[in-house]
């Protein structure tokens, strides 16, 4: 058990979550400003980037100037520049966040590829005792996803991670968005981890958790690392320290299912770890195939699926 969080009762442990649902509005900014001072709790605004450079601008400048120049909801916007070969480091800074290249932190470490990673590297250059994640290929979105994903973590000790949920329309059509959820994840939490069925969106980019909890977690490197946190947080502390917040509308850039292939197999390497016992291997060949000119067109990737320590054990 993660030390510091109470551990819900067995009552709580079920596969629903009634009761830890909740509206982004569910609290105004006077009553979490309120909550944030009685705790003493200091907040990052994590943002994870590869090559956003076209969005990761409003992303950091809209909630700075809504939740830490309005109001002082926020105390620092970090953005994670994870390998980007266009402006993303130049255009965040601009905007006003402290930006780090994933790379340059702590380099004694290493540097490995993936969003996990620079999620875990985030844990040695921020300072806020509970971390919000937000990515930065946001286009239809608002800035109360902040305060809504903190309203559970600033006013009910005993939640230690909060994921968002949300509207996300693909192709013109509602509630089509997340395909590698409802094709990979969805059917991975039926099959080994029922406690989580209750959850809208596991694989959602907006969500927060507290740091002693996330410091204690292994984190794997790609895009699995939602999946592995709700996981792991299920297993230490049980379902009732997890809530979920309605944000409303996401919208945001689509991957191609070449690269969604890659996603999705990152996810089912994490789960089955997880499920097994086994740690994965450090990558996999994975080979997708397209009907171009005629012909099949084969292509190979090497898709790497290694993990972090709890960052607490490399301190």
């Amino acid at each position: 058990m993660t030390p510091g969080f109470p551990r819900p009762g067995a009552g709580e442990n079920g596969g629903g979550f009634a009761g830890r649902t909740h509206r982004w509005d569910d609290w105004g900014l006077a009553e979490l400003l309120a909550a944030k001072r009685a705790t003493g709790h200091t907040v990052s605004l994590v943002v994870p980037a590869r090559n956003e450079a076209a969005t990761v601008g409003a992303v950091v400048s809209r909630v700075r100037k809504a939740l830490m120049e309005t109001v002082s909801l926020l105390d620092e916007i970090v953005v994670i520049d994870s390998d980007s070969v266009d402006q993303t480091f130049t255009v965040a800074e601009s905007a006003g966040a402290v930006v780090h290249r994933s790379c340059d932190i702590r380099p004694d470490l290493g540097s490995r590829p993936g969003k996990g990673e620079a999620m875990w590297k985030s844990l040695f250059v921020t300072r806020g005792d509970v971390l919000v994640f937000m990515d930065a290929d946001l286009l239809d979105w608002d800035t109360h996803f902040v305060p809504g994903l903190l309203g559970p973590l600033l006013t009910a000790p005993g939640i230690a991670l909060v994921k968002g949920f949300y509207e996300r329309p693909f192709g013109g059509t509602a509630q089509q968005g997340g395909r590698v959820t409802e094709l990979v994840a969805r059917p991975l939490i039926a099959l080994h981890f029922p406690e989580l069925a209750g959850l809208a969106q596991p694989l959602a980019g907006e969500w927060a958790i507290r740091r002693e909890l996330f410091e204690s977690l292994p984190v794997p490197t790609g895009y699995a690392v939602e999946l592995a946190a709700l996981v792991d947080t299920a297993r230490s502390l049980g379902t009732g320290a997890i809530a979920q917040v309605h944000l409303g509308l996401r919208g945001h850039r689509h991957q191609s299912l070449q690269d969604l292939g890659a996603m999705a197999t990152q996810v089912m390497a994490a789960a089955v770890a997880r499920a097994t016992g086994k740690p994965p291997a450090d990558a996999v060949l994975l080979r997708q195939d397209e009907i171009a000119d005629g012909g099949l067109v084969e292509h190979e990737r090497t898709v790497p699926l290694s993990e972090r320590p709890p960052a607490r054990s490399v301190r």
